[in-house]
């Protein structure tokens, strides 16, 4: 997906079984925030730092969202064990990586999809969207500050 596109809805359940999809947050920008899998340590960083920026998202009209190919019951175990108390972590489970393969970034040989994100902008246009090395946390300040300056 490249920027100025329009991104792609989906429907996948959080950590809680609840369902999440890109068209609820009408009005507000969203932050598709890929991780490849859960109980690794580049993964939790990621997700813990967005869990500690939640807030700053919040403020700047933006809900972020944890997305990996995880199981439901994976993924709130995992957010259980890490603290995770207002992020969201949607299962792109079942189909396997769908919503990954939507926007082209799920990794065929490996199962999992790239570690990335996508900043959707109100109008349901991709803002933003960069990859990041498998073994990289990616920096919010980036897209916080990309948010800032529009």
């Amino acid at each position: 997906m490249k920027v100025g596109e329009e991104a792609k809805d989906f429907s996948l359940p959080d950590q809680n079984d609840e369902e999440v999809s890109l068209n609820q947050f009408e009005d507000r920008k969203v932050l598709l925030s890929f991780h490849p899998l859960a109980w690794t340590s580049v993964c939790k960083k990621q997700m813990l730092s967005l869990e500690d920026s939640y807030e700053r998202f919040k403020d700047l009209n933006t809900i972020p969202l944890g997305i990996s190919a995880d199981p439901v019951p994976t993924k709130k175990a995992w957010a259980k064990e890490i603290g995770l108390e207002k992020l969201r972590i949607p299962s792109d489970f079942w189909p396997h990586g769908e919503v990954a393969k939507k926007y082209g970034i799920f990794r065929e040989d490996d199962g999992f999809s790239e570690r990335a994100n996508i900043l959707v902008d109100e109008n349901r246009k991709i803002e933003f969207s960069k990859v990041y090395e498998i073994t990289e946390v990616p920096d919010f300040e980036e897209v916080i500050g990309g948010i800032q300056s529009k």
